[in-house]
Formats: C-alpha cells, sequence, structure tokens
C-alpha cells in the first residue's frame, strides 16, 4: 500500500475507533492507527510470515482466510473494517463486503482499477497489466476478481450500499485532476467509505 492510500485511511478512520483490518498485511496500517488514532485494532491475515510481522509490533491478529473468517466475529462489534488491496483476491467479493457492513457500521475498501488507461493499453497489447496497483505477473498473482471503478461502483448499487467517499489516485499515488474527473480511464486505484443503505 502506497503512503498516500495509507494517509487517506487513517484520515477516515474517526480516532478512539475499534476497527479491524481485512488482508492486514505486516500490520503497519494497524499499527499506525492505534498509535496515531488511538484506535482498538484487530488483524485478520492468512500469510503466517506476515502475521508473525504483526505479532512482533504487538498487534492482535488472527489468522484467518478472508472468504471464511469474517462470518466467526459478532455482528456490529466495530466502528470501521478495512480491506486495502484485498477485495480483487477474494473468490466472493460481494459477499465479504455484506459480512463486513455487519460487523461495522461503515467500511474502507481499496482497489486497483483495471479501467485504468496503463491497464486498457497493456490489455490493447495482448498483455495482462503490470502496474505499481496490479505489480504481478498473471501467473504469479493472488487476484480472481479484477474489476473497473465502474463495475465496483455498480456492485455497490446493486447490493446497496451506500457510498459515503470516494477518493481516486492516479499511478502516483496522487489525487490528480483527470482520475477525478474520469476515474473509470485514469484512476489507478479507488478507495471507497461504503455503508449501509
Amino acid at each position: 500500500m502506497n503512503i498516500s492510500t495509507s494517509k487517506i485511511i487513517k484520515d477516515w478512520v474517526p480516532s478512539n475507533s475499534k476497527v479491524i483490518d481485512f488482508g492486514c498485511g505486516d500490520g503497519s496500517l494497524l499499527n499506525d492507527l492505534i498509535n496515531e488514532k488511538n484506535a482498538c485494532g484487530y488483524g485478520v491475515e492468512i500469510d503466517l510470515k506476515k502475521i508473525q510481522e504483526c505479532v512482533v509490533k504487538g498487534l492482535s491478529v488472527i489468522q484467518k482466510d478472508i472468504d471464511e473468517g469474517i462470518q466467526d466475529f459478532e455482528s456490529s462489534n466495530f466502528d470501521v473494517a478495512i480491506m486495502a488491496s484485498s477485495i480483487q483476491c477474494l473468490r466472493n467479493p460481494h459477499i465479504a463486503l455484506r459480512r463486513m457492513l455487519r460487523l461495522s457500521k461503515q467500511c474502507i475498501v481499496t482497489l486497483p482499477n483495471l479501467g485504468f488507461w496503463k491497464c486498457r493499453l497493456h490489455l490493447a497489447s495482448g498483455k495482462m497489466p503490470v502496474t505499481p496497483n496490479l505489480p504481478s505477473s498473471w501467473y504469479e498473482t493472488k487476484n480472481l476478481h479484477l474489476c473497473t471503478i465502474k463495475d465496483f461502483e455498480k456492485l455497490c448499487e446493486d447490493e446497496g450500499f451506500a457510498i459515503n467517499k470516494r477518493l481516486f489516485l492516479n499511478d502516483n499515488g496522487a489525487k490528480g485532476l483527470l482520475s477525478s474527473l474520469s476515474p473509470n480511464l485514469f484512476a489507478s486505484e479507488g478507495i471507497y467509505l461504503l455503508a449501509k443503505k
């Protein structure tokens, strides 16, 4: 996760929140939220090496597969659920989002945009895209469900999720004019704050 994305997520999480971070990786974001926002936080991660990094940081982390692990938590137990750069790796992203919004009042989701112009160029040349937000070759990636900004917003509409905030970043991790005006074409990444309607 780039610095801009991390900062935006931290800005969107209210101080003193109870937070759960699905796909928390090495726990850097969760650690920042605890130290900078006085959050009470928990992480969910499947990778044992990353879990060990979380433990070294003193974080509470559970080893679970997100597709199956979300249902193990009590409803409405968290203020904010976070899934940064993980939704495209899930077997059932729509079900995961439903469960996240059952667990928390709101959720923050970040995703790479397959509609980004550089991705389109790769596809037009007959190759799967490799970009800063999609850094792995097609045969090494964990991504199962890549989507565009329009696809994700249609999913939110179909599922009845309210999009309370949205921000779009270019491939430099900046909020550019073009990525704001035409995010499906010019945004490399989308960041969303969702809630139930």
